[in-house]
């Protein structure tokens, strides 16, 4: 079953170490057939070194294991959530990685501070707020999912394709499990910018909102001219 899906989530967790983006097992990546509304997701716990194709679990979008002989994510009800809120997305990843797991801690946004940053995130880099006690006590995965979709009420996850969740780390999504760790890797990438230019110069502006656009818009608009045809 989803054999080619569970290569490409396989190849997209094993991404997360090639880019040095997790520690231990503190990460996971998902990605879905919305042909056939099924999840494919790491399984809980299992060091990276050890995974296997076969070790892929599929869940259905209620959460319900559908083939795997192990336990999936602990972060599968997050990953579903974002499923079914964000339909144009076809990949979740989620790291604990230095520089954005630094900004979600200090719950600060990050802001576009340079056209890297622009390339692939258009503005801020959006932060949730903590989750209250009872959202923590129960269905405490579901609800971290449901604050990341309260803080995109009037945001586009496909323009903006991660987020900071409060005290947490980073989550991001792409068209697929391969482009949303890519998101994981760019978010890195430009926190620990955002956080040295930050050190540098305490007073600094973000980027202005032409250049924005114009570095967006080349890679990404209707009549984005970066790369090859």
């Amino acid at each position: 079953m989803l054999t080619a899906l569970k290569q490409q989530v396989l190849d997209a967790n094993l991404d997360l170490v090639n880019y040095h983006l997790v520690t231990l097992t503190w990460g996971n990546v998902s990605g879905i057939s919305r042909e056939e509304g099924l999840v494919v997701i790491k399984p809980s716990g299992v060091e990276y070194e050890k995974l296997k194709v076969k070790d892929m679990v599929v869940v259905n979008l209620s959460g319900r294991v559908i083939e795997g002989g192990l336990n999936p994510s602990s972060d599968t009800p997050t990953h579903i959530a974002l499923y079914k809120a964000f339909r144009e997305i076809g990949g979740v990843a989620h790291s604990h990685s230095p520089y954005a797991t630094i900004f979600a801690q200090s719950r600060m946004e990050i802001p576009c501070f340079g056209t890297t940053h622009a390339d692939a995130f258009y503005g801020n880099v959006p932060l949730t707020r903590f989750l209250k006690r009872n959202e923590v006590e129960k269905d405490y995965e579901r609800n971290t999912g449901s604050v990341i979709i309260e803080r995109f009420k009037n945001l586009d996850p496909i323009i903006i394709p991660g987020v900071l969740v409060a005290g947490h780390a980073p989550f991001t999504w792409g068209v697929n499990a391969g482009d949303a760790v890519k998101n994981s890797l760019i978010l890195e990438r430009i926190a620990g910018m955002a956080f040295h230019a930050l050190q540098l110069n305490p007073k600094l502006k973000p980027l202005p909102k032409y250049i924005l656009k114009k570095h967006h818009d080349r890679k990404h608009g209707t009549n984005a001219y970066y790369g090859q045809k």
